[in-house]
């Protein structure tokens, strides 16, 4: 039987057992509260939805974030350099990307099993797209009927004489879908083209689905949109065919790891799950064609997507379209 000056010592060692492991759960109740990514993205819509499936499967993670457009995002992101307030910037678009990987925000990073197809990943592994946002046209078949008209089959085609008056499309000046579509016209044909084109427009319209709603009400054969209103104004019933030209304008979305932000761990955990099925699941109900096969409206296989020769400065092509279009 132990002595009292043994029992009592025994007594002192278990409470200071007691009281080390009582802190360590606490430091550790501690740290799984703190764990946290935060997130900078330029779609409240799209990041809703992908961040809502995320804590589905990571529930131990918070999740904070700060939206907003997509310059004033990279501008913030690009400030911060020195003191990154993010772990990760997404839902923005190809050119704020490349702005932010020769900024230095971004460092580079390879999600782990990927599922994301090579094109839509930067070769020197800064970031990674995870939809594009494609270009269609949507043709009314009654009024191609009524008109005597051909079904449009290229791009090239909407220049022919036969559509005078019976093309619509969004404005470059107040559209990023006019934007998309106009300066991969220039790239690809050049400006000789968008001034024989202009001569068929019926309408610019102020947004991107104005020309969709136009062809498919019928006051116009052609109107010039982005995939999901294709798809939308289609299952609505009216009597609309979709067609992809030859090239296909586009813009695409995505995101990278931000260099020296304070929840890197968790930032990589996120970038893992937007380069899953799970993130192109979600996706697929909301865009167009997803970077990860298998989901979304459009078979990338059945496209070519256009990548742009040259470099776009969008006020300098605003500029000029007002120039040689409009005041025509």
């Amino acid at each position: 039987m132990p002595t009292p000056s043994t029992r009592s010592l025994s007594t002192k060692s278990l409470a200071r057992i007691a009281a080390i492991a009582a802190a360590a759960f606490t430091l550790a109740g501690g740290a799984a509260l703190a764990k946290e990514v935060v997130i900078y993205n330029a779609s409240d819509s799209v990041n809703n939805a992908l961040v809502s499936a995320f804590k589905k499967k990571h529930p131990d993670i918070e999740v904070k974030f700060v939206s907003g457009s997509t310059g004033p995002i990279a501008e913030r992101a690009i400030a911060e350099k020195a003191k990154p307030q993010a772990d990760v910037v997404y839902l923005v678009n190809n050119a704020a990307l490349e702005q932010l990987k020769q900024a230095g925000v971004f460092e580079p990073y390879e999600p782990k099993g990927s599922k994301i197809l090579p094109a839509f990943r930067d070769d020197d592994g800064f970031y990674s797209k995870y939809f594009a946002t494609t270009m269609c046209m949507v043709v009314n078949k009654e009024r191609l009927a009524q008109k005597g008209l051909p079904m449009p089959a290229t791009w090239e085609d909407l220049i022919r004489p036969v559509y005078r008056k019976e093309i619509a499309l969004p404005s470059p000046l107040k559209s990023g879908t006019g934007g998309a579509i106009l300066t991969t016209f220039v790239d690809a044909f050049g400006w000789p083209f968008v001034e024989n084109l202009n001569e068929n427009v019926y309408q610019y319209s102020d947004g991107g689905s104005g020309g969709a709603q136009l062809a498919g009400a019928g006051e116009v054969a052609i109107g010039l949109t982005f995939d999901t209103t294709c798809f939308e104004t289609k299952a609505s019933g009216r009597p609309v065919e979709i067609v992809y030209g030859r090239i296909t304008p586009n813009v695409t979305e995505g995101g990278g790891l931000v260099a020296g932000g304070p929840n890197p761990a968790e930032a990589k955990i996120f970038l893992d799950f937007m380069a899953g099925d799970d993130a192109a699941a979600v996706l697929g109900k909301v865009v167009g064609a997803t970077a990860v096969p298998g989901h979304g409206l459009v078979d990338l296989k059945q496209i070519t997507l256009w990548q742009m020769r040259r470099p776009v400065d969008m006020t300098a092509f605003r500029r000029e379209f007002a120039s040689r279009i409009l005041k025509q």
